[in-house]
C-alpha cells in the first residue's frame, strides 16, 4: 500500500490532536476557528507551524529553526 503525502492536515487528523489537548487549549484553537471563520484543522496546523517556524503560514511553508532567534 502506498502512502499519499498531504499538505494539510486532515479533518479527522486535527480530532485526534484536539481530543489529546487539554481542554482548555482544545476549547481555545476551536474558538480561533470559529473567530476567524477557518476549518478547525487549519488553525490547528497554523498553531503547529508557527510554534516550529514562527515565518510559516502552515505545515508546506514550515521550515523548522528558520524565524527562530539565536543570538
Amino acid at each position: 500500500m502506498q502512502t499519499k503525502l498531504q499538505e494539510q492536515l486532515a479533518p479527522a487528523d486535527a480530532e485526534v490532536i484536539l481530543n489529546c489537548l487539554p481542554k482548555r487549549i482544545r476549547e481555545a484553537l476551536i474558538a480561533r476557528a470559529i473567530e476567524i471563520e477557518y476549518p478547525v484543522e487549519a488553525v490547528v496546523e497554523m498553531a503547529i507551524a508557527s510554534f516550529l517556524d514562527t515565518e510559516a503560514l502552515g505545515f508546506a511553508d514550515c521550515k523548522p529553526g528558520r524565524g527562530q532567534s539565536t543570538t
